[in-house]
């Protein structure tokens, strides 16, 4: 991939995956650019969440250093982020103008649903990849009884399970050799 293919590559991450950007990343690197496949788009996005800051920008970084290096991240970066401040402030004007509009609000809603479809997707996908053993489904039934039905703090959860799922799976690993 050459550094011109990196960069459209997050512009069209950007500009498709306005409201949805997970469901656009996950077309354009795995399915459309091929450029990892669904295990390590999934160990990368799993990086990029525990990392500070957004998962999709910390993905961007990640996949551009690991092709070009410090200007692979910078032209992966820019690339993700151009289009959607373009399309932000051009969004944000009119919104301003028509926010009060009854169409307008429930124009919103829709999109907010569309968008939260969009992430149910991407995550289906995804657990259908990762989810291949009985102790990666036990964790994801544990992260997700934690966060999503305990309410518990993410940061809590990720500080309990996270070093019991590397041990098992370091455990594994040496059981399997």
């Amino acid at each position: 991939m050459t550094r011109i293919e990196l960069f459209t590559g997050f512009l069209l991450v950007g500009m498709f995956g306005f409201g949805g950007i997970a469901a656009a990343a996950h077309h354009v690197i795995v399915e459309r650019r091929k450029w990892l496949s669904n295990s390590e788009y999934a160990s990368v996005l799993g990086l990029g969440q525990v990392l500070p800051g957004a998962n999709l920008v910390n993905m961007s970084a990640i996949i551009g250093d690991r092709f070009h290096g410090f200007w692979g991240a910078v032209l992966a970066l820019t690339g993700l982020t151009c289009m959607p401040i373009i399309i932000l402030v051009g969004l944000a004007t009119v919104y301003d103008e028509y926010s009060s509009y009854p169409d307008v609000i429930a124009a919103t809603n829709a999109a907010a649903a569309g968008a939260a479809g969009l992430i149910f997707g991407t995550g289906f996908k995804l657990g259908k990849t990762i989810l291949d053993s009985r102790s990666a489904i036990i964790f994801a039934a544990l992260s997700f009884t934690s966060i999503g039905l305990l309410r518990l703090p993410l940061v809590l959860t990720l500080i309990v399970l996270a070093p019991i799922a590397v041990a098992v799976s370091f455990w594994r690993g040496a059981r399997e050799k």
